[in-house]
């Protein structure tokens, strides 16, 4: 005031420094430990969109390193076979190889035949005809014969399974076979084994011990294939079964399928 009084307040006491009242002191902030300080920094998340694009792009990395290593351990199956087993790859593809070539030759030949024959419409209802007697082979509506081998397994004990009968059909044709006949059914691309030990089937028809196989094909190339370690006749012999591998200079296929007409596909040929 311009009177040079003492200001006072509502109750008539002055307002100086000893009528203050005193004001409690502003407490420190409290000193936090560097774990705590971690914990801070990381929770709760702060993720910018930039991150989120980034670790989306390493998941999709990741992912497809993790196909490409799955996908070369696959090709490299073989590297865990045994060595009996892959010499026996390394045989049947070595056949197959060489039945292929033998193909080959004789298309070629027939096409020479073809190209060179005064008469190449009688020629070519030659090859057609061959070639029909062929098919029927494979389709089992036409009898056979020529060298192989006789397979026969004794199961006294009734522990030959289908799957058995199924891999061994699967190892002769592997190695070559051309024509099968299991007792009295003959084996074409469609035959499936069923049912139990003791109570096997072959396309439905009831089959009983001991099991003969006849087959067509090239004796060096099937027994061997039958006899290697780990093979058919040591399966079977796990199985307190025998089998027999017999030799033959001509063996006869003459169980038949039934010829079936197709209901729909025709000829496409003009």
């Amino acid at each position: 005031m311009s009177n040079g009084e003492t200001p006072r307040n509502e109750d008539g006491n002055a307002d100086g420094p000893e009528n203050t009242p005193p004001t409690s002191p502003e407490p420190e902030p409290q000193q936090l430990t560097g774990r705590q300080r971690l914990a801070a920094g990381l929770w709760p998340p702060r993720v910018t969109r930039a991150q989120l694009v980034v670790a989306l792009l390493l998941f999709v990395l990741g992912l497809g390193l993790a196909i490409q290593v799955r996908s070369n351990n696959d090709d490299s199956a073989l590297r865990g076979a045994r060595q009996e087993d892959l010499v026996r790859i390394l045989d049947e593809l070595d056949d197959r190889t060489q039945r292929l070539e033998d193909e080959k030759q004789r298309l070629d030949a027939q096409r020479t035949e073809l190209e060179t024959s005064s008469d190449q419409a009688e020629e070519a209802r030659k090859q057609t005809k061959e070639k029909e007697q062929q098919l029927g082979i494979l389709a089992g509506t036409v009898a056979a014969q020529g060298p192989g081998i006789t397979l026969t397994v004794n199961d006294p004990n009734g522990t030959v399974e289908p799957d058995m009968l199924l891999d061994t059909v699967q190892e002769l044709r592997a190695a070559g076979a051309e024509a099968i006949q299991v007792n009295d059914v003959r084996v074409v691309a469609n035959t499936y084994f069923s049912g139990t030990g003791g109570d096997l089937r072959v396309d439905g028809k009831a089959v009983k011990a001991p099991y003969q196989f006849k087959v067509i094909g090239k004796p060096q190339d099937l027994e061997p294939a039958l006899n290697i370690p780990g093979g058919v006749v040591q399966t079977l012999e796990k199985e307190q079964a025998t089998a027999t591998v017999a030799r033959a200079e001509k063996i006869i296929v003459n169980a038949l399928r039934p010829v079936k007409r197709p209901g729909y596909a025709r000829s496409s040929s003009q």
